[in-house]
């Protein structure tokens, strides 16, 4: 009788035991004691948020025509400008803001006439306006990439990705990093989401914007549950067989979970993106009654949904802001499209009571100039990409809500007060999620790396 070694009959124990060891395997050398590599996980701190939901607003949206109105640019409009910074070269010229603004709420929080909705008081007041911020790229790609990685090279873990590797996620039936986009990738596409040098669990799960949110995610007719199960048990009889003489392949490992995870969200996915159920007044709050804001607002409601069954990072991206020229149409029609759903979902999250832990963060890849060159020999009414100064917001998750937190010069041409780059930002936010940016490591390369590359500092003034 032949004798089965040691590690074949323990992977082979039953049907998909063998999956469940491997994967408990791989979770307990990543630092982690739970039953799998995105079981929750306890934080590092006390945290004050347990999931985000980023809304990027992918192209830079303008600081001056936003929430850092500044009167000034318009007392210097279409006069030349001798600023040098930026990309474009050659004659400038100066260019006022095409919106008036105002100050709303309790706490006075200065925005432009476009946001409707979100000058709500009951909105208003949640936020959190930081304006010291400063990037490091003027070019998209790279920008978008250091906004959501921490790294402008590409290759590296996104923040989801980062999150859910120290935190795990809560619900074990549906992915715990979620991205919706529009019609259109961001630019560096996916790698904006990418698990990077972590294991492949953590990678973004995309949702799409038409047609079925996940492809595959019904079965065929004529293939039944039970059908599925076997398969399922089958392979992973066999890959379990497999890594026991290959323990050092762990992408087979997070294949082996994806396809688990798969057939788990074909009963967990459909009630999420079903939103018939929502009551008509959320439809409309959200705007989805609307054509201009019907996409956007159907991804913020299924956002707070997701949060809500437990999932840790939520990202939804919204493109077109990067405004050369035509400044006044390109940001009222892109502010149109996102101030009511933007407005709906921080009030659906604060009457639900899911606010103070969840944190919503507003922002772009990096901010736009004060000023603009000349365009095909005209004025054209636009900004050029500014990495000195950027406006973002945060709301709910332990923010310092109805406060606007440092500040540009008279022409929002640089950040002047509480200056931090975008890694103290990144490690805020982990911070805010009861994470160390560095404790929160992971070996690769020859070297321990983190999410701010080679280490931040927490901006205290952001947080409540």
């Amino acid at each position: 009788m032949a004798t089965i070694p040691r590690r074949d009959f323990l992977y082979g124990l039953g049907s998909s035991l063998g999956a469940l060891a491997l994967t408990d395997l791989q979770a307990a050398e990543q630092r982690s004691t739970a039953t799998g590599p995105l079981a929750p996980k306890p934080p590092m701190h006390k945290p004050k948020a347990k999931a985000v939901i980023m809304l990027f607003m992918e192209g830079g949206p303008s600081q001056a025509d936003t929430f850092d109105p500044k009167p000034k640019l318009n007392e210097l409009h279409r006069t030349e400008s001798t600023r040098t910074a930026g990309l474009a070269n050659g004659k400038r010229f100066y260019v006022g803001s095409p919106f008036k603004s105002r100050k709303v709420g309790n706490a006075g929080i200065e925005m432009s006439d476009p946001w409707q909705f979100m000058a709500d008081p009951e909105v208003a007041d949640e936020l959190c306006v930081y304006r010291g911020c400063q990037a490091e790229s003027l070019n998209h790609p790279e920008a978008l990439l250091h906004m959501n990685t921490g790294s402008r090279l590409g290759g590296d873990p996104g923040l989801g990705a980062w999150t859910t590797y120290g935190l795990g996620t809560e619900n074990q039936n549906l992915p715990g990093y979620v991205v919706m986009t529009e019609l259109a990738l961001p630019q560096a596409g996916p790698a904006n989401w990418t698990n990077g040098f972590l294991p492949a669990y953590y990678q973004g799960t995309r949702l799409r914007s038409t047609g079925s949110p996940i492809l595959d995610l019904n079965p065929p007719a004529f293939k039944t549950r039970d059908h599925q199960r076997k398969a399922l048990d089958q392979l992973a009889k066999l890959n379990a067989h497999h890594s026991a003489a290959h323990p050092q392949h762990d992408e087979l490992a997070a294949r082996m979970e994806s396809y688990e995870l798969a057939f788990r969200m074909q009963m967990s996915v459909p009630d999420i993106i079903d939103l018939s159920k929502e009551p008509e007044h959320l439809h409309k709050s959200y705007g989805l009654d609307r054509k201009e804001t019907a996409a956007f607002g159907k991804q913020c409601m299924m956002a707070r949904k997701l949060v809500e069954e437990g999932v840790r990072f939520v990202q939804i991206f919204s493109g077109g802001w990067d405004s050369h020229d035509y400044l006044e149409r390109g940001h009222s029609s892109r502010i149109n499209s996102v101030d009511q759903p933007i407005a709906a979902l921080i009030k659906d999250l604060k009457q639900r009571g899911m606010l103070e832990d969840t944190l919503v963060v507003w922002t772009g890849e990096f901010g736009r100039t004060p000023d603009n060159n000349y365009r095909g020999g005209v004025t054209a009414l636009g900004r050029g990409h500014n990495v000195d100064a950027m406006n973002m917001w945060f709301a709910g998750g332990g923010v310092k809500k109805g406060s606007i937190i440092g500040a540009t010069d008279e022409i929002a041409a640089e950040a002047v007060e509480v200056v931090h780059p975008i890694r103290d930002v990144h490690v805020t936010m982990m911070h805010l999620l009861g994470l160390d940016d560095n404790k929160l490591t992971y070996y690769h390369a020859g070297r321990y790396k983190q999410l701010s590359q080679f280490g931040g500092e927490v901006i205290h003034e952001l947080i409540g």
